[in-house]
């Protein structure tokens, strides 16, 4: 009897067994997929293997759906490992590795038949399309085609003249041309070919070539030193610390080469999408070979058709967000992770994976160089690298020498309700009377972060989650940024019915309005997250920064990294404590890192930069040494409060998370949670710590209130142990969700 293991993609911490019929046992290979009966419905499985027959009563697989492998087993090596570090169901984490929308599931349907009777029909929904376009090509014949003529002639001509073309182009040249076609190949002048067409994000944009640049001292000793561990072709973890200009993207292009040079492939990582497309560019520009791009922001079909290039070994270099870290990708030399510090690349639902540290498990597995980039590393990523555990590769200076910009600190105390304080103002106005251009910055969007009545003091809240509702002037709508729950723009006060309803705080969309206002001549933009939801909107905002369309750019946390604009010369941060102020014990840290980033944005010309950092606590530690682009000293002071406190990289995390709609419910599980946590440390003997339970910062969220408990263990073994056990002896009821969030990034 032949029998498989099967993975399947819901909240099961086991796989099953299923028995193959015998016209599929050539087909039924590990990595494909297959068709299974699931209780009632049928489910899309992933086939890891063979499996012993244990003579109990197996279902039959109903189809294989793939004709080759959609994975290998070195890349079900990673699933696993990720699937038991993460603590989540194996079928789960290779759906989220897979390109989405390919499964295929039954829906059953009530349908009402002409006759009156009704009956439940099964129906199977599911499955990603392949395009396939029509292709005209001239065939060989000896002399001139006789009795050709118009438009017939033309298109034979055209096709003779290109060796082929699809049917749309043909159609765009020549107008409808389904008669003279047709008389074409029944004269056997050409032929007519199905063939698979790629949908390509980049198919309209042209790249100049670009030649590898000079690269200055302290670049060539890191290039010195990563391209031997290339070749040797053994895991090599480096951290390439480079102030910001310091030219890291250089070295990734030149160690990529050497990679490429080597037979080997290259796997590069961006923290967001809107950084992809200049990078996209860098790498386009200097590389012909095969380069692929996978991140969200791409439709579906895009996406599975650059997912199966990958697949297909088409393609020698993959670029993309987090998701891009389970690229289908043979051969990897060397992965990139740009602005490794970037809390993005943690995957915050469902499957909690962190892409930064999966590239080092895949580079580990692979014989990889992997390079760890940032201007502003983690604390934990430089402490490993004081401890000798990770390469260290620092470039201290700006390429081509160009100094770091003049940097200030504003103080904002006692000057309530000013977007702009006046130093800031004339700045703007110096700048664009020179022809600079300006960037500032915001991490917040909207117009107000919250509307109050003035009467009664009734603040507007989202009934559905624990915060207050943004005002959006343009949408003229209040809207809660975790639910979207949005109401219109009240005049009345639900409380006392006052007409005094007044705007508190401020978002990039009210900076805006006030930047139209100060320099009504000035080319103004805003680039957060309601300009940039379009197809192709980060890419249009930023191709218009580069050309020098825009004066003044105003946005979030989008416009803080990666990007390389001569024309800034000024940079302004609105408010510097908005991140301070989280209850987190990395806030210090973001702060330093989103003041340090926004700050090289500026100077990078041949012009001087100018930083100005508005703030409301000017002496902090971690605003002080951005602006002295101290890093060292920064990190100084806070690995001592990180040991005093006894949080990473002196302790390991995870968060036991519970929700649900009914409070009461929720508590009374959390609190069943820890009291079995405890019990595990006791049994083990374990150091680990157990905090809590405690309401989340956000207590509730899309109507479901949240618990959590945070443990904090010496090691990684102690921590794993507990919680595996905990998954096994402690089952929550059906009305309360739990979920473990290893090594979590955000605490709220």
């Amino acid at each position: 009897m032949n029998i498989v293991q099967v993975a399947i993609p819901l909240r099961l911490d086991t796989t099953f067994h299923y028995r193959v019929p015998e016209h599929l046992v050539n087909q039924a290979q590990p990595g494909k997929r297959a068709l299974v009966p699931f209780g009632r419905r049928k489910l899309t499985g992933y086939i890891l293997g063979h499996a012993e027959d244990t003579g109990s009563e197996l279902k039959e697989i109903i189809s294989i759906l793939d004709q080759e492998p959609l994975f290998t087993s070195g890349e079900l090596g990673l699933y696993r490992w990720a699937a038991a570090y993460y603590l989540h169901p194996l079928g789960e984490v290779i759906k989220a590795a897979l390109p989405a929308g390919i499964n295929i599931e039954s829906r059953r349907k009530r349908v009402t038949h002409d006759d009156g009777t009704a009956a439940d029909e099964e129906r199977l929904t599911g499955g990603r399309s392949v395009k396939m376009e029509t292709f005209y090509r001239p065939l060989p014949a000896s002399g001139e085609a006789v009795g050709l003529r118009g438009k017939a002639e033309r298109i034979l001509a055209f096709l003779r003249d290109l060796g082929e073309a699809p049917r749309v182009v043909i159609g765009k040249n020549f107008g409808e041309s389904s008669a003279p076609l047709k008389k074409l190949r029944e004269l056997g002048l050409i032929e007519e070919l199905k063939r698979e067409l790629y949908r390509d994000p980049f198919r309209e944009e042209t790249f100049e070539r670009d030649l590898p640049q000079l690269l200055n001292e302290s670049q060539a000793h890191a290039f010195s030193l990563i391209a031997p561990a290339i070749t040797a072709g053994k895991f090599s973890p480096f951290l390439l610390h480079g102030v910001t200009g310091s030219g890291k993207t250089e070295v990734y292009l030149q160690a990529i080469a050497h990679s490429l040079s080597k037979g080997k492939n290259a796997l590069v990582l961006a923290p967001e999408i809107a950084l992809t497309p200049q990078l996209v560019r860098r790498f386009r520009s200097r590389f012909r070979c095969g380069i692929a791009v996978l991140h969200s922001g791409l439709a579906a079909g895009e996406r599975f058709d650059e997912w199966r290039r990958i697949r297909r070994g088409e393609v020698s270099i993959v670029i993309g967000a987090r998701s891009a870290i389970f690229a289908p990708l043979e051969r990897v030399g060397t992965i990139v992770v740009d602005e490794e510090h970037e809390a993005s690349y943690k995957q915050s639902e469902g499957f909690t994976y962190n892409a930064r540290d999966l590239a080092l498990v895949r580079g580990k597995m692979e014989n990889a160089v992997v390079l760890l980039g940032s201007a502003t590393p983690l604390i934990t990523t430089f402490y490993a690298a004081k401890q000798g555990r990770l390469g260290y590769l620092e470039l201290p200076e700006r390429v081509r020498n160009l100094p770091f910009p003049d940097t200030k600190i504003l103080d904002g105390r006692g000057r309530k309700g000013e977007t702009f304080l006046p130093e800031l103002v004339e700045a703007l106005a110096d700048n664009l009377a020179g022809g600079g251009q300006s960037l500032l910055f915001l991490n917040r969007r909207g117009f107000a972060t919250y509307l109050v009545c003035r009467d009664c003091g009734h603040v507007f809240r989202c009934p559905n989650c624990s915060v207050t509702l943004t005002y959006h002037r343009l949408k003229q709508r209040h809207f809660c940024h975790y639910c979207d729950f949005s109401l219109p723009a009240p005049s009345i006060c639900p409380g006392c019915n006052g007409a005094e309803i007044g705007f508190l705080g401020r978002g990039t969309e009210r900076v805006e309005e006030e930047a139209r206002e100060l320099f009504p001549t000035a080319r103004v933009a805003r680039m957060d997250s309601d300009t940039t939801s379009g197809r192709g909107s980060h890419a249009r905002i930023l191709k218009k920064l580069e050309d020098g369309s825009i004066d003044i750019l105003i946005g979030t946390q989008m416009i803080t990294k990666g990007h390389d604009y001569p024309g800034v010369t000024l940079v302004g941060v609105i408010s510097a404590d908005a991140t301070l102020n989280i209850p987190d014990f990395r806030s210090s840290e973001r702060a330093f890192q989103q003041v340090s980033q926004v700050t090289g944005r500026a100077g990078r010309g041949d012009a001087p930069g100018k930083v100005l950092i508005q703030s409301l606590a000017p002496e902090h530690y971690a605003l002080v040494r951005a602006a002295a682009h101290d890093f060292a000293g920064f990190y100084a002071e806070e690995i001592e409060f990180r040991r005093e406190a006894g949080y990473p990289p002196f302790c390991y995390l995870a968060t036991v998370n519970l929700s649900g709609t009914s409070p009461q419910a929720v508590e009374k599980v959390a609190e069943d949670a820890a009291r079995v946590l405890r019990e595990l440390r006791r049994e083990f003997g374990a150091r680990t710590e157990i905090l809590g339970p405690a309401p989340a910062t956000m207590a509730k969220i899309r109507g479901r209130f949240r618990w959590h408990i945070l443990l904090k263990a010496p090691t990684r073994r102690e921590l794993n142990t507990i919680l595996v056990r905990c998954r096994t002896d402690f089952r929550p009821p059906p009305v309360v969700r739990m979920s473990i969030d290893v090594d979590p990034v955000e605490m709220m």
